[in-house]
This record gives C-alpha cells, sequence and structure tokens, in this order.
C-alpha cells in the first residue's frame, strides 16, 4: 500500500465525536493488563525476597509508565479527533513535557527512597519497553501485509 493509498484511506475513516479518558482506558485494556501483570510479578518476586519497599516502586514505576502512556493515547484521540493535523513542534513539545514531569517525579522519588527507589526507575523502563514492543509489533505486521 503506497502512501497516497494509506492517506486516502485514513481520510475515509470518521474519527470518534468526543474523546474521552473513559475510551483511552477502554482501548489500552491489553496494556493495562500487561501493567497489572507486571505489578503482580514485581511483588511476588520482590516481595517473596522480603523487598516489600522495592516491589513498591518497581510497581510506582510501572504505574508511571501507564499514566504516560494513557495520556499520550488521550492527546492522540484529542488530536485525530478535532480533525488538526499538528505539526512537529506541537508533537515534540507535548512529548518533551509530559516526559520532563514523568522524569523529574520518578528521579526524585528514586532519590528519596533511595537504595529501593531505583526500582521505581527500573520499573518504568521495564514498562516502555514492553509498551513498545505491543505498538510496534501491530504496526510491523501491517506494514508486512502485501
Amino acid at each position: 500500500m503506497t502512501v497516497t493509498e494509506m492517506s486516502s484511506s485514513m481520510s475515509d475513516v470518521q474519527p470518534p465525536t468526543k474523546p474521552s479518558i473513559w475510551r483511552v482506558v477502554k482501548d489500552q485494556r491489553k496494556i493495562e493488563l500487561v501493567a497489572l501483570g507486571l505489578m503482580v510479578a514485581s511483588f511476588w518476586l520482590a516481595g517473596a525476597a522480603g523487598e516489600w519497599r522495592l516491589a513498591l516502586c518497581i510497581a510506582v514505576g510501572i504505574v508511571l509508565g501507564l499514566v504516560n502512556h494513557l495520556t499520550t493515547e488521550f492527546w492522540l484521540l484529542k488530536t485525530i479527533s478535532s480533525g488538526a493535523q499538528p505539526t512537529r513542534g506541537q508533537m515534540v513539545r507535548s512529548t518533551i513535557s509530559r516526559l520532563a514531569v514523568i522524569a523529574a517525579v520518578a528521579i526524585g522519588a528514586a532519590v528519596l527512597l533511595w537504595p529501593d527507589g531505583i526500582g521505581l526507575l527500573l520499573g518504568l523502563a521495564i514498562f516502555r519497553l514492553i509498551a513498545l514492543v505491543m505498538t510496534t509489533i501491530p504496526l510491523l505486521k501491517e506494514l508486512k501485509k502485501p
């Protein structure tokens, strides 16, 4: 499929009438279940070793990653629903501001809760990696289609 065909087929799709947080939460159920599974695994593994504070920090890092993911999806849904074509600068500013807030919270909490606080950064990184893989695989499958 060429870029022209993709853009014409994308213009045929009607955007949802009103973006909402609940729609994003509903649409992202799979990634939310993965986040829940990762949090349970952190408590199971680190908790079994007696490191409950570390397990909690990892779980909070996963929650921060999930919040970042859902916020990104909501921004995208709002942008698509409005029919606006965001500029590269708008996308960069949105991404940098969101990541700056997440990074400040994560690093601040990691320093406050040191040494277990490093688990917060670990949970955030693990979640981001898994979310990236989960969003990349469907795109690669779509590109492979003849």
